[in-house]
């Protein structure tokens, strides 16, 4: 069995030029799964609330369900990382406040890190928390639980202004202390800009190929849901045509009779 991946290692990989590969998963069977596909960083994301508990956006997510499905994910990962999402709300407290959240998080899941949306404006909170050795990821550019400041899931760092923004929040992050950061939806060369500039990984999500890593929903990658998809997600299985393909033999076969079979039963 290979050693788990460690935050030193995730810098080791970035000055290496090693790739990084992160996906999010919320449950023990698709994180053996992805596990078993050689992923570094398995992300609990808050993504959940849409992908999972169907909402429209992930600003519902409470903190107990972030940590039910991070314990399932740990009991599913022995190499990956995995870092836990700070939910909506939990994130815009006091550094004494947000750290109890945290504890919490790894405590009761058994996760590595925990990930946090925002740029300098959380800056104090992930020095306060990398202060108390919590290792954080963070997370700038178009962050889903700004989705009604924004106007919607819309690319940000178009312009000098908005591109200065962003930079100045992944370097904001970064010497407040956070392992890796993820960019997201913001123009390509401004993620290269980036990427070059920071010292710690970058993680892409819809931020061109130039970034260290690159982080897709997992049931996006896996052509699952149905809902809303990005133009930087790629699916590499028609999931959803699959599974409802299987499903519908699935029902024919009880109506017809023909499943379950005598080799599906048990003799006296």
């Amino acid at each position: 069995m290979s050693a788990r991946v460690t935050v030193p290692e995730l810098g080791r990989m970035k000055r290496e030029g090693r790739r990084i590969v992160c996906v999010t998963a919320y449950d023990y069977t698709f994180a053996r799964l992805f596990e078993r596909a050689g992923v570094d960083i398995l992300l609990v994301g808050d993504s959940l609330g849409m992908v999972i508990l169907g909402y429209e956006t992930t600003l519902p997510v409470t903190l107990e369900q972030m940590i039910y499905h991070t314990q399932a994910v740990v009991r599913g990962a022995s190499r990956a990382l995995v870092v836990s999402d700070m939910p909506f709300g939990v994130c815009h407290g006091p550094g004494p406040v947000v750290m109890d959240a945290a504890v919490r998080i790894m405590k009761e899941s058994g996760c590595q890190a925990i990930k946090l949306e925002g740029g300098a404006r959380v800056a104090d909170t992930i020095r306060f928390l990398a202060d108390h050795h919590i290792p954080v990821m963070a997370h700038v550019g178009l962050t889903p639980q700004s989705v009604h400041a924004f106007g919607g899931f819309k690319v940000q760092g178009r312009g000098n202004a908005a591109a200065s923004q962003v930079l100045e929040d992944a370097v904001a992050v970064e010497q407040a202390g956070a392992f890796a950061v993820i960019l997201e939806g913001i123009p390509s060369p401004l993620a290269a800009a980036v990427t070059q500039r920071l010292t710690i990984p970058t993680i892409g999500i819809g931020a061109g190929p130039e970034c260290d890593g690159q982080v897709l929903v997992g049931y996006d990658l896996l052509g699952m849901f149905d809902g809303i998809k990005p133009r930087f997600v790629k699916h590499y299985l028609d999931g959803s045509a699959a599974i409802t393909t299987a499903v519908t033999r699935f029902a024919q076969e009880v109506r017809e009779g023909v499943f379950p079979g005598p080799e599906h039963g048990f003799n006296p």
